[in-house]
């Protein structure tokens, strides 16, 4: 943005130093100021700039692929895929000014681009179609977030627009590993894929429809919602949302150093009684999540908890996630983690229970502003689609290795 305003202001230079020598020479008077605004105001209108000179614009996002070789006990096979959306290929546009000191307006602008969803991906779908935009197509560009905010330094913020609500995967963000996109709770590599049984059939049913939610991503899209934001004070925060068709939800951060372990931790309520009007249907989702790191050594544990109940379907049950790690500089390139990871997913309606268990490795290289994992998991699944015939299910085994750089 700034080169072109820099070339802009350095070509408007050189006009009015050559205009300026002209007017001495022939004495042109008053027609050569009249003839600058109008060369200058050319070359302003094919640039790119500020739309009103007093906003500003930063352009932000990331690309994102991953290569995954998965295993679902009768066929393998490779897939060159996004990281999923609401994780895809991105760019984001936000605008700030000031209104008077202490108070600010601005606005956010969320694309998503990606070529092949890995929430839609399957046996028979190597090339995943987007999920957020009926599935339609598989090169998708969608709106992520699109809305404007007025914040005060002493009274918070408040945002309205498409946005993430408070309950949206709150639970995880707390995750200050640097393992966050690679390794949490949503099956984003498996979700569509279907269950083998042990005679190496299809069970009718996918891996994202074995426990609840996709697994504890109750609530993990973007709404029509109006936002509140409180100012931090001695590390705590709060905050509060509401849209669509009642939904609304509610939480508590808190952020901080305590006795040399960084902490990070939430927890949030949240309901949404639109039936099948809302984009959530009419349900109740709890969730929290703790984070602690010992700053001198770099080892790190996280613990996520959901609770769910859909109240239009027998489907109710809990999430519990945990990892654990280290992160250390032991390289030149940047920081290095170390994970291993553990989901439980109980629908204790159908009495479907999806577990898996994983390690991995995350570089990342500060220089580029990216980050490049390998991970390995193992999804297991009981109950539910699994008592059919009573011939059990077949595990599901991945491994992926990614990148994400940002921009």
């Amino acid at each position: 943005m700034n080169k072109y305003s820099l070339s802009a202001l350095a070509a408007a230079g050189l006009l009015a130093g050559s205009f300026a020598t002209g007017a001495n020479a022939a004495d042109l008077g008053g027609n050569c100021c009249a003839d600058l605004e109008e060369r200058i105001a050319e070359l302003e209108a094919t640039t790119a700039r500020k739309g009103n000179r007093k906003v500003s614009l930063t352009i932000s996002g990331w690309v994102a692929e991953q290569v995954t070789y998965w295993d679902d006990g009768v066929e393998s096979n490779t897939y060159v895929t996004g990281l999923g959306s609401t994780l895809a290929t991105n760019v984001k546009f936000t605008g700030q000014a000031t209104i008077v000191p202490g108070w600010t307006a601005g606005y956010v602008l969320h694309i998503e681009a990606d070529g092949s969803d890995s929430l839609t991906t399957n046996q028979v779908t190597p090339r995943g179609p987007g999920l957020l935009n009926g599935g339609l197509t598989n090169n998708f560009v969608q709106t992520m977030q699109s809305y404007w905010f007025i914040k005060s330094d002493h009274y918070g913020k408040v945002s309205v627009g498409l946005q993430s609500m408070v309950s949206d995967n709150a639970a995880i963000l707390v995750d200050g590993s640097g393992s966050l996109v690679p390794a949490n709770w949503v099956a984003y590599e498996f979700l569509s894929f279907g269950i083998r049984n042990n005679a190496g059939g299809f069970t009718g049913g996918t891996w994202g429809g074995q426990g609840v939610c996709i697994t504890g991503d109750c609530f993990g899209v973007p709404a029509n919602s109006v936002r509140y934001d409180s100012p931090t004070f001695a590390g705590f925060s709060a905050s509060a949302s509401w849209g669509d068709d009642e939904i609304w939800d509610i939480g508590i951060r808190y952020a901080g150093e305590v006795h040399g372990f960084k902490l990070a931790a939430t927890a949030v309520y949240a309901e949404s009684s639109g039936a099948v009007s809302s984009v959530f249907g009419d349900a109740n989702y709890f969730q929290a999540g703790l984070y602690a790191q010992h700053i001198g050594t770099g080892l790190f544990g996280l613990v996520n908890y959901a609770d769910f109940e859909n109240n239009l379907v027998a489907n109710e049950g809990e999430v519990w996630y945990f990892k654990g790690g280290i992160r250390r500089n032991w390289n030149h390139l940047g920081a290095t983690v170390l994970y291993g990871e553990y989901l439980d997913s109980q629908d204790d309606a159908r009495n479907a229970d999806l577990n898996w268990y994983g390690a991995g490795i995350v570089q990342e290289i500060d220089a580029a502003a990216m980050s490049l994992w390998l991970k390995y998991r193992n999804i297991e699944a009981d109950g539910g689609v699994c008592d059919v015939g009573n011939q059990g299910c077949q595990d599901f085994n991945e491994v992926t290795f990614g990148a994400l750089i940002n921009f």
